[in-house]
């Protein structure tokens, strides 16, 4: 039963082109290419990272987040309130105006103080700045050194400046061991990242990261088979970039380095811009769809693999979306404030909330084949997805 279950879901028709049989793949010689095989140590390898995770937060970036003033506790704590606690935990986190006077009644506090009650108490669910810190520092130094890896290695390559090279002689295409490197970091990289949403404070785009990481392995894995790895370095590098800037944006948000944090910001705009709204489909996608039907033709995995393309397309334009959105965001709310100066009675949620000035929701990671969504913030500074 077994074996008829893997002999049909490896079907050689499905993952291969026509007059190509697993057996044409088999190493030959200094000629290695890719199998599935090769990923047997990912998950050790994913763990190894959550423990350098583990003690590179607590003894270098949680100290230098500390000399940098980064806020190590909340700035506004909810006093306790019985009742309003199972409101809060039973009922809803956010009552409207009607809901907010019932309370009010109910507790013999103001409306204010209710609101006020229930703005600090949502702050609560968030991490501390200080956590939040170390964790974007953690991702900053991993997203920097694969994409430093990548634009040095790949680069190299001929096919990087011809992609007809990437389907010339396919799926005859050996990989060497600096594209082997890269693909089991980021595959690493990103079960890591999986396992670990489990244990972090859970987010308000919990689902979203969920999904992401699920479909970049996804991504990752499924190329690597089908010996698309040549498509799948250029991805990789061209949406590298993007979280590098990210990341970067946050950890000076937090420090409270507005300046820095504003030019990283736009960086990180133009390179998701150049990189995921028009390197990728006018370059990558064309070579995977146009290229490839001319010099291979379609066969099943084919049409799978840039399917897969395609909704990662569909995402990185919902996700530009929301940076366009919060980029005019930050301009008009920059206007805004050498307007109005509001006093401390009427702080709204941002105020209390330890959110990050760039975004909560537009994040890590980016990820390299996709990047999470969620709605935005803006930055504000001097203080800070």
């Amino acid at each position: 039963m077994g074996s008829t279950t893997s002999n049909w879901f490896w079907d050689e028709n499905f993952w291969l082109p026509s007059n190509v049989s697993w057996k044409d793949l088999q190493d030959n010689g200094g000629d290695k290419y890719p199998h599935i095989q090769d990923f047997y140590m990912v998950f050790p390898f994913a763990v190894f990272l959550i423990i350098c995770r583990f003690f590179f937060e607590r003894l270098l970036a949680r100290p230098l987040g500390v000399a940098l003033g980064v806020p190590t506790t909340r700035s506004a704590v909810a006093t306790e309130n019985a009742f309003l606690e199972d409101v809060f935990l039973r009922e809803t986190k956010r009552p409207d105006s009607k809901r907010i006077e019932g309370l009010a009644k109910q507790t013999d506090l103001s409306p204010r103080e209710v609101e006020r009650w229930f703005r600090k108490r949502r702050c609560q669910q968030h991490k501390v700045k200080i956590d939040k810190f170390t964790e974007s520092c953690w991702r900053f130094i991993f997203y920097m050194s694969l994409f430093t890896y990548g634009a040095i290695t790949i680069p190299q390559e001929k096919w990087f400046w011809n992609l007809s090279l990437c389907w010339h002689d396919f799926p005859f295409h050996a990989v060497s061991s600096t594209i082997s490197n890269l693909y089991f970091m980021e595959l690493s990289l990103y079960v890591s990242l999986l396992l670990s949403v489990f244990f972090d404070v859970r987010r308000k785009d919990f689902y979203p990261m969920l999904f992401h990481h699920i479909f970049t392995s996804l991504l990752l894995l499924f190329s690597w088979v089908c010996n698309f790895v040549r498509i799948g370095c250029l991805i990789i590098v061209i949406h590298d970039i993007a979280d590098v800037f990210l990341e970067s944006a946050k950890v000076f948000n937090y420090a409270k380095w507005s300046i820095s944090a504003h030019v990283m910001f736009a960086n990180f705009s133009l390179s998701f811009f150049f990189g995921r709204i028009v390197l990728f489909p006018f370059w990558v996608i064309h070579s995977s769809m146009v290229q490839s039907w001319q010099i291979i033709g379609p066969f099943p995995a084919w049409f799978f693999f840039n399917g897969l393309l395609s909704i990662l397309m569909g995402l990185n334009i919902y996700w530009f979306l929301f940076i366009l959105k919060m980029v005019l965001k930050i301009v008009f709310t920059e206007k805004e404030n050498k307007k109005d100066v509001r006093s401390e009675d009427e702080m709204s949620d941002s105020d209390f909330e330890s959110e990050p000035e760039v975004t909560e929701k537009v994040e890590e990671n980016g990820s390299h084949f996709a990047t999470p969504n969620g709605t935005t913030n803006s930055i504000k500074s001097p203080t800070r997805a």
